[in-house]
């Protein structure tokens, strides 16, 4: 089934990618695009044909009155951009790939590495899972001002040198010492897991505050979006790579591939992302932000440690109450991200019959290879909107699918319920991220990113506290689907996320005014 799933996710990537190449190269070659596009929709191999005999035909002028042309043109134009991006971006783009990959292999493995090589028993080894998990998250807070003290590219070399150091150790701790709870190979293998959780805490708030630094009003937001897509096609790439691995070695063969690639990761940032690079980097981006590059210096190395901690003191990012209320309001629909793991699973499996519970893992696996397609589409056609308005657009088109699967269960209700879903994350998510780099003051990027990620951390926690009695109560183990009552669970679930997009429209004049962030019109 892990095969059939990567061959299908694989497959949409081409598919799409096919769906708007085709059109337009259709459009520029003077070809029908609307013609194109229906081909490829429908007969994507007739497409590929197509664009075989048209390819060497010349360019033609485009018609900017047509609608169909310029919405393709609009969708597919930043993937153009990103190709002539900065050597700094790309460096960026490479190690997030990387890290992503490595990071979702391990934790996908981590329950089943403990119970076999550790010796724990299931829930202490889901508790090493949810101290990794969760410990990145809160080590954000505390970490994620690194980057604002050092700077990008030593704060990425930190974080990665970090993570190699723990991925090592969690590669060897079976073999250092005695198995058991407590025993010296998992003492090993929980250094090994601070040494992650570290590394983590410094490495995505350096990533999107050098997406800050490296883009422009008009690039910032697929610069996020991006990432955002990569972190997701990360999750989902290890399905692709550790399967065959796992079987010819084992999972701490997986493991030592993982440590290859952080090393991967280290030279891309080391060789690419060079000092160099990132300063041209900077200083194209803040030419084009009408800024000097003096005044992007890192006026934090010019402090006492002294001075550091007054002005961080003022600055502080929670005693800004808009900026409060902002990643607080947002927990409520975060619960629906925290039930993909914690109510899905056990959801399709159990309400289900035939196809959906036989090949529940590939529904729950859906949601990331939608992300990474349609998250830059949807940056394309949505990146010159306001990002606040996006946040009570896209929370409010993921939370109302929910009320969906209030209906009951059916393989069109899961399907409606996470495509829906996932175009509405794909609308804020990014947007979100975008929307704390936006308004931190200057110097403060990395320690805004972290304590806007601190509410997720407590997303993990709240959720996790009751998810298992509502499965327990509506959707119990060995019980007929039809004495199931899962229609009230995802009712109150609906309830539940609707607040988010509830409240930010209310607060929207509250937000906005004398707020400290650009609003595009």
């Amino acid at each position: 089934m892990d095969l059939l799933v990567s061959i299908i996710g694989l497959g949409l990537i081409v598919y799409f990618v096919l769906l708007l190449g085709s059109t337009r190269l259709a459009i520029r070659k003077g070809f029908n695009p609307v013609l194109m596009f229906l081909i490829a929709l429908i007969i994507p191999p007739v497409a590929l044909i197509i664009i075989l005999f048209i390819y060497k035909r010349n360019n033609v002028p485009r018609d900017e009155k047509d609608t169909f042309s310029n919405i393709i043109w609009e969708v597919t134009q930043p993937f153009i951009d990103l190709a002539h991006t900065s050597r700094a971006l790309l460096g960026l783009n490479i190690s997030y790939i990387l890290e992503g990959l490595t990071y979702f292999g391990v934790v996908g493995l981590l329950a089943i590495y403990f119970n076999q090589y550790i010796q724990l028993d299931d829930i202490r080894a889901g508790n090493m899972v949810g101290v990794l998990t969760a410990g990145i998250t809160l080590s954000m807070l505390f970490l994620g001002a690194t980057v604002d003290i050092v700077g990008v590219r030593k704060a990425l070399l930190y974080a990665l040198s970090f993570m190699l150091f723990g991925r090592i150790l969690l590669s060897t701790a079976p073999h250092l010492g005695a198995p058991g709870l407590w025993g010296s190979a998992h003492i090993y293998a929980m250094l090994g897991i601070l040494g992650i959780v570290i590394g983590y805490g410094m490495y995505q708030p350096a990533a999107y505050a050098a997406v800050k630094k490296f883009t422009t009003e008009q690039t910032a937001a697929m610069g996020y979006a991006m990432l955002y897509a990569l972190m997701n096609l990360g999750g989902y790439l290890p399905g692709l790579i550790s399967p065959p691995i796992r079987r010819a070695t084992s999972i701490l063969g997986v493991f030592w591939v993982y440590v290859a690639l952080t090393v991967a990761g280290i030279a891309v940032v080391y060789f690419i992302m060079t000092k160099k690079a990132v300063s041209k980097a900077i200083e194209d981006a803040s030419k084009e932000k009408n800024e000097s590059q003096k005044e992007n210096e890192d006026e934090l190395s010019k402090m006492t440690a002294k001075e550091k901690l007054k002005f961080y003191l003022k600055n502080f990012p929670l005693k800004d109450k808009r900026f409060l209320f902002f990643i607080f309001i947002l927990i409520p629909v975060q619960t629906l991200f925290a039930h993909n793991w914690l109510t899905l699973p056990l959801y399709t499996s159990r309400a289900f019959e035939g196809f959906v519970q036989d090949n529940f893992e590939f529904f729950v696996n859906l949601n990331p290879i939608l992300i990474f397609v349609l998250t830059p589409m949807i940056a394309a056609l949505t990146s010159k909107k306001n990002a606040y308005t996006m946040m009570i657009i896209g929370t409010f088109v993921m939370a109302s699918p929910t009320f969906i699967l209030a209906i009951g269960p059916s393989m069109g209700t899961l399907l409606a319920y996470l495509i829906i879903m996932t175009i509405g994350e794909a609308m804020w998510q990014p947007r979100f991220l975008q929307w704390v780099a936006e308004i931190a003051p200057k110097n403060m990027t990395g320690i805004y990113m972290g304590i806007g990620q601190f509410p997720w951390f407590l997303t993990k926690v709240i959720t996790s506290l009751y998810s298992g009695w509502f499965l327990m109560q509506y959707c119990p183990a060995d019980t007929p689907p039809s004495q199931m009552n899962t229609e009230f669970m995802w009712l109150i679930y609906g309830f539940i996320a609707i607040v988010s997009p509830i409240s930010l429209l209310l607060a929207r004049k509250w937000m906005l005014k004398g707020f400290k962030t650009k609003h595009e019109g």
